[in-house]
């Protein structure tokens, strides 16, 4: 899940069951179907990326990306079948700076924490840091000290070892054993192809996350005066750009329709939001200054806003 627009916008990727009521869907028929602000902007198929049209019809095994407002993400899941709440209780296997923040943010969202640290030191530093949370001393790799842990029990699990292999190694074991949420952070991705085909769930590169921001930050810099790049998101083997702009008063797409713009092919206006409200444009919809303007497309290199025309 990636946010947009101060956080009033999510986007979310899935892979879509067998079984799933999505299989064998037009688009169109979704958005006839299910109430709410959701588009589903990019669905990667047997190696193919695709910038979906209405008549897109979706299968079992697809990876579909949408965005929809921050409110709407969890209806939408459920109405289609995921099952989604907010854990009430997690386990990090390693007591590093991540894993000290990522604690800090789940104790205030009211998470149960347990923090697996094997420096016993760092345990007294964090029993400090994070009075409110459960620190064990040991070793987060030995499978006694996790079942002793409650990892057969705990909903979410996030290995933050700061080594790839045992975060992976535990990643496998913790699917194994329960049926806990877990999240992989990988630090070198040199074997995509390879990490896709352990179906780890969630995986988190923070390589990449700093590398989009840069990108972002450096594009924007580059570009004209009508709009400045906000958030950037790189999808499928950064076959597809997720791309957020803001439109200041110089950009000459404001106040035009977006039936009357010549947009370019494989280029999807994802949504709009303005003043806090997210929209999903339609043909009459048009872009008025101060907008953030998500854009979804598998041109690479857009620095302005006026670079989705053709």
């Amino acid at each position: 899940m990636t946010s947009f627009a101060r956080g009033h916008a999510e986007m979310i990727r899935i892979r879509i069951p067998k079984g799933n009521m999505l299989h064998g869907k037009k688009l169109y028929q979704l958005s006839q179907q299910l109430a709410g602000a959701v588009l589903i902007c990019a669905v990667e198929r047997a190696g193919e990326v695709y910038i979906p049209g209405g008549s897109f019809q979706l299968q079992t095994g697809d990876v579909v990306s949408f965005i929809c407002p921050s409110r709407d993400s969890r209806q939408f899941l459920r109405r289609v079948g995921f099952q989604t709440h907010q854990v009430r209780d997690a386990l990090i296997i390693g007591g590093s700076k991540a894993g000290y923040y990522l604690a800090q943010r789940l104790l205030r969202l009211g998470v149960e924490v347990r923090i697996i640290e094997s420096n016993r030191s760092r345990c007294e530093e964090l029993s400090i840091l994070l009075p409110k949370a459960t620190i064990i001393c040991g070793d987060g790799t030995d499978s006694d000290v996790l079942r002793e842990s409650g990892v057969e029990q705990v909903e979410a699990v996030v290995p933050l070892t700061g080594i790839d292999e045992e975060n992976i190694m535990l990643t496998l074991h913790t699917q194994a054993i329960s049926n806990a949420k877990v999240v992989t952070k990988i630090n070198r991705i040199m074997f995509p192809e390879a990490i896709e085909r352990l179906h780890l769930d969630s995986v988190v590169c923070p390589k990449f996350i700093t590398t989009d921001a840069i990108v972002a930050y450096v594009r924007s810099r580059m570009a004209s005066r009508g709009s400045n790049i906000e958030t950037l998101l790189h999808l499928f083997d950064n076959r597809v750009e997720a791309i957020e702009f803001v439109a200041h008063p110089d950009s000459r797409l404001v106040n035009i329709p977006f039936k009357d713009l010549p947009l370019k092919d494989h280029l999807l206006i994802a949504c709009i939001n303005r003043a806090g409200k997210t929209l999903i444009p339609g043909g009459d919809e048009c872009i008025r200054v101060g907008d953030s303007v998500i854009v979804v497309t598998t041109h690479t290199g857009l620095r302005d806003l006026a670079d989705i025309l053709a």
